[in-house]
């Protein structure tokens, strides 16, 4: 995992060079979200608890309104999507609420 991360809390993504940094390696979790998205805010404390909990995971959090050339890229067309990366390749990906359950059977599945 990159030494640029902070264990226990989403990373917010500033740019382009800092999303490829960070996907690069490990098991990845990016947060595809806007502040205007209901779903995405009753998911968050959701997000919160798995960055929080789970040691091995990185947590990505990517405002789509902010960094609309990101989810255009990821081919994000609805939100919240959620991304997730197994050293560097996109390896699963839901859209919509998710249970903590199910997100947690991901990160499993990718150890």
């Amino acid at each position: 995992m990159s030494s640029q991360t902070a264990a226990g809390e989403p990373v917010h993504v500033e740019d382009r060079e800092q999303f490829e940094d960070l996907t690069d390696d490990g098991i990845v979790l990016v947060d595809y979200w806007a502040d205007w998205c209901g779903p995405c805010k009753m998911l968050e404390p959701t997000i919160d608890e798995l960055a929080d909990e789970v040691d091995d995971l990185l947590v990505l959090k990517v405002d789509v309104d902010e960094h609309q050339d990101l989810a255009q890229d990821a081919g994000v067309r609805g939100i919240p999507a959620l991304q997730f990366y197994a050293d560097g390749e996109e390896a699963e990906r839901l859209v919509g609420v998710q249970e903590k359950d199910d997100l947690l059977r991901v990160v499993e599945s990718l150890r």
